[in-house]
């Protein structure tokens, strides 16, 4: 169980394995499309910065342009004319802002466009008298500037709400390639370790139950050869003794044949007749004694 901090605690079965081929597929699958969220939100950021660098420059020279018309403007009708703007304001406004949202890699961004109604004039009576060029030019310098406001409004916005989703999908992306990704690889490696230790254990208990079994057959066939070994052993003890006992007859019938003869010498008529029988049997019994020697042959 070594290293199991950097794997998950699953059971070494082939269904976690397919399970965890498919998570370690999806991780790198989602690793895939972070990454490229990531880089089209990059830049898209880089995009909005450099328009932010060149909103503020602009307004900065818009606002002294400004600053110089609202000058000219105290200059040529000779006094504070705040009054009469404020009176000149209607109930409508002539300058207006619309937003609407801009879909960059699924994050929403807020755009803001400036709608100006032209049929609407705050500023007919203003300058009347004199100055009235100066305040033409003054209100649209300063609608000029609004404008440029507005688009900056909505330039501030989309870098912030970027930089925000960036740092999340890099965080993402980093967890998936360094804990997710790392981790689900080292789980499959230890499972398939796993899976091959219990296919070897599988092959030698086989190769074991197999090994068993020739030792059975072996030992039973070692049992049967020592069966028939003693039954030979024992079948020729009995044939030996059998020769034995014959043998035995044998000396004895032949004993007894020489006491015969003994007796039959001391009357040499009966000793004639008794040798003229025995030839006569013999001559008679020849082929008997042959055929009783093949017997005892068979028997032996």
């Amino acid at each position: 169980m070594s290293g199991a901090g950097n794997r998950e605690s699953v059971f070494a079965t082939r269904m976690t394995l397919s399970v965890m081929k498919g998570k370690l597929k999806g991780a790198e699958q989602g690793h895939s499309l972070l990454k490229r969220k990531s880089e089209a939100l990059t830049k898209r950021f880089r995009d909005i910065t450099k328009r932010i660098d060149d909103a503020k420059r602009k307004m900065g020279r818009v606002m002294q342009t400004a600053a110089f018309s609202l000058a000219e403007v105290s200059y040529a009708t000779g006094g504070n004319i705040s009054y009469q703007v404020q009176e000149s304001v209607s109930s409508k406004g002539r300058f207006k802002v619309r937003a609407r949202q801009e879909n960059v890699s699924g994050v929403y961004l807020p755009q803001f466009e400036p709608v100006i109604d032209e049929t609407i004039n705050d500023f007919k009576m203003t300058g009347l008298g004199r100055g009235g060029q100066q305040v033409q030019r003054a209100r649209e310098v300063y609608t000029k500037a609004v404008e440029t406001l507005v688009d900056l409004a909505s330039l501030q916005t989309a870098f912030v709400i970027l930089d925000e989703v960036i740092k999340v999908t890099n965080r993402r992306v980093n967890a998936i390639e360094h804990v997710i990704i790392p981790r689900t690889e080292n789980t499959i490696a230890y499972i398939n370790s796993e899976l091959d230790e219990i296919d070897r254990e599988e092959f030698y208990r086989l190769k074991k139950v197999q090994e068993n079994k020739q030792e059975g057959v072996a030992q039973e066939e070692a049992e049967d050869a020592a069966r028939k070994s003693r039954k030979a052993d024992a079948d020729a003890a009995e044939a030996e003794a059998l020769a034995e006992s014959i043998a035995k007859a044998k000396a004895q019938v032949a004993q007894a044949e020489t006491d015969d003869e003994i007796k039959t010498t001391k009357n040499p008529v009966l000793y004639e007749v008794s040798q003229v029988e025995k030839l006569e049997q013999r001559a008679e019994g020849g082929e008997q004694a042959v055929l009783q020697e093949t017997e005892d042959d068979v028997i032996f």
